[in-house]
């Protein structure tokens, strides 16, 4: 498994509930500030198999990115789940966005 990876799967295993945090947000702190997508390929490929909390994680906007209605419900449940407000496909991130200790991350 190459570093960033990785990284990228540390990081968002780490989301606690009730929180989200950004693909960008992920990519810097897994060490590629551009590497949104590859956190993108990362989810899509290793939730399942590493269990990470993929609804955990949205786009810059704060808004849920699936393009597939039903997994995008499903995400927007999950987060309802968790105590956040979800209103559109979007979670306002200045009240939910996870800022980890950077040291820890």
């Amino acid at each position: 498994m190459q570093p960033f990876t990785k990284e990228v799967i540390d990081i968002i295993a780490a989301i606690p509930e009730g929180r989200v945090m950004t693909y960008g947000q992920v990519a810097k702190l897994a060490g590629s500030p551009r590497g949104a997508r590859q956190v993108v390929r990362v989810l899509h490929t290793m939730s399942r198999k590493h269990q990470l909390p993929w609804h955990r994680v949205i786009n810059a906007k704060g808004e849920i990115a699936i393009k597939d209605s039903e997994a995008s419900h499903e995400q927007c449940l999950l987060l309802e789940n968790e105590g956040l407000e979800v209103l559109g496909n979007k979670v306002d991130l200045k009240a939910y966005q996870y800022h980890p200790d950077k040291k820890k991350a």
